[in-house]
């Protein structure tokens, strides 16, 4: 007896996992347009997703129409200003759940803690508790910074391939915010690769003069997160680093295992 064609439609459209797999689809297309920058071409969608043409160019209508992707004047496709919303309530949950964490972390070192996620080629800073010493930093929850001179973008960066580094790099520039921030991209390149030796990333006075930072990604982390502390110079010394920078990774494996209880199975 043949089998009928709403059959068939129903099991093609159903995913390996028991999901939608248009929906599937649709998502993955929006992570590879965020990760290509946030502007891809029909042709670059394809090759790196391997499905066809025709079903890609169906799935971006949909997600026009639905204003999660907007096509621009050269027939690229770029993201869409309704993922902002979706996006700014991701972090603040995120920021949310991380609190906790981060408090710990100004228990144990005594220095600001935050963190940050790699927001397209920016770094977006989600939570923050405070120091309580009198002389402490302060950074505003949702300030976006460039990559190449923070430790968290270090720390971020770190595990991306070269190329890919170089191309973001290419996208935002290496603007000197102070007379020690690394400005070349085989610099920086360099830096990451202490910053995988080492296992931690350091912004030594690159951002603003008199202020060091520590930072760890956090491992598995659903979206490319890290945190750290930051202090004056004077306190987040080298001698201080040794005790810091353990207690970081630790705090950072906890917090990776706590988002991983929220994700679904």
């Amino acid at each position: 007896m043949p089998t009928s064609s709403a059959s068939t439609t129903d099991s093609a459209r159903s995913s390996a996992n028991g999901g939608v797999q248009s929906l599937e689809r649709a998502f993955d297309l929006l992570e590879r347009m965020a990760d290509a920058g946030g502007e891809v071409g029909l042709s670059e969608l394809s090759a790196s997703s391997g499905l066809p043409l025709p079903t890609i160019h169906r799935l971006m209508r949909t997600l026009v129409a639905c204003g999660y992707v907007r096509q621009q004047p050269n027939r690229r496709y770029a993201l869409g200003p309704r993922l902002i919303r979706l996006g700014e309530s991701a972090s603040r949950l995120l920021g949310t759940w991380a609190r906790p964490y981060l408090a710990r972390l100004v228990e144990e070192t005594g220095e600001t803690a935050n963190m940050a996620l790699l927001d397209g080629d920016e770094i977006v800073y989600v939570a923050q508790v405070p120091s309580k010493h009198s002389m402490r930093m302060f950074t505003e929850v949702g300030r976006r910074v460039l990559p190449h001179s923070t430790g968290v973008g270090k720390a971020l960066l770190a595990g991306f391939p070269p190329e890919e580094v170089r191309a973001l790099l290419s996208r935002t520039g290496m603007p000197a915010a102070t007379e020690k921030t690394i400005t070349t991209p085989d610099g920086f390149l360099a830096a990451l690769e202490d910053v995988r030796r080492q296992g931690y990333a350091i912004d030594d006075n690159e951002q603003e003069i008199g202020v060091r930072c520590l930072a760890v990604p956090v491992p598995d982390s659903p979206t490319a997160a890290a945190i750290s502390i930051s202090g004056p110079a004077g306190r987040v010394t080298e001698a201080a680093t040794d005790k810091i920078v353990p207690v970081l990774q630790q705090v950072a494996g906890e917090l990776s295992e706590a988002l991983a209880s929220q994700s679904p199975a």
